[in-house]
């Protein structure tokens, strides 16, 4: 099958409506029945201002980011960068279109 690979870069720390970032994005996929989704949080990242972050032991927490993919349809990924542009949140994303299915499945 074929659809679109749709990942979100957001920092751990940030809210929308009181809950963190990742955690909406995934809750509002749910939802709109989006079938899965995932958030992975990096070891060390950069982001537009050019601050390196790295997981330290003593770092503060909440300043890595957090990558959230979903395996969706055209109109699914549609919906969802709809639903996002209507919250008027500033998302960075990236739109691949992809092959994907289950092996040695039905």
């Amino acid at each position: 099958m074929t659809g679109i690979y749709l990942k979100f870069y957001v920092h751990e720390h940030h809210q929308h409506h009181g809950i963190l970032l990742y955690e909406w994005l995934l809750e509002r996929a749910k939802k709109l029945g989006i079938h899965g989704g995932s958030a992975f949080r990096a070891i060390a990242g950069f982001g537009q201002h050019g601050v390196l972050h790295e997981d330290h032991f003593f770092e503060l927490a909440g300043n890595l980011p957090v990558e959230v993919v979903f395996m969706v349809s055209d109109e699914e990924a549609a919906q969802l960068l709809e639903l996002i542009r209507q919250e008027k949140m500033h998302i960075f994303y990236v739109k691949i279109p992809a092959e994907y299915g289950v092996s040695n499945g039905e």
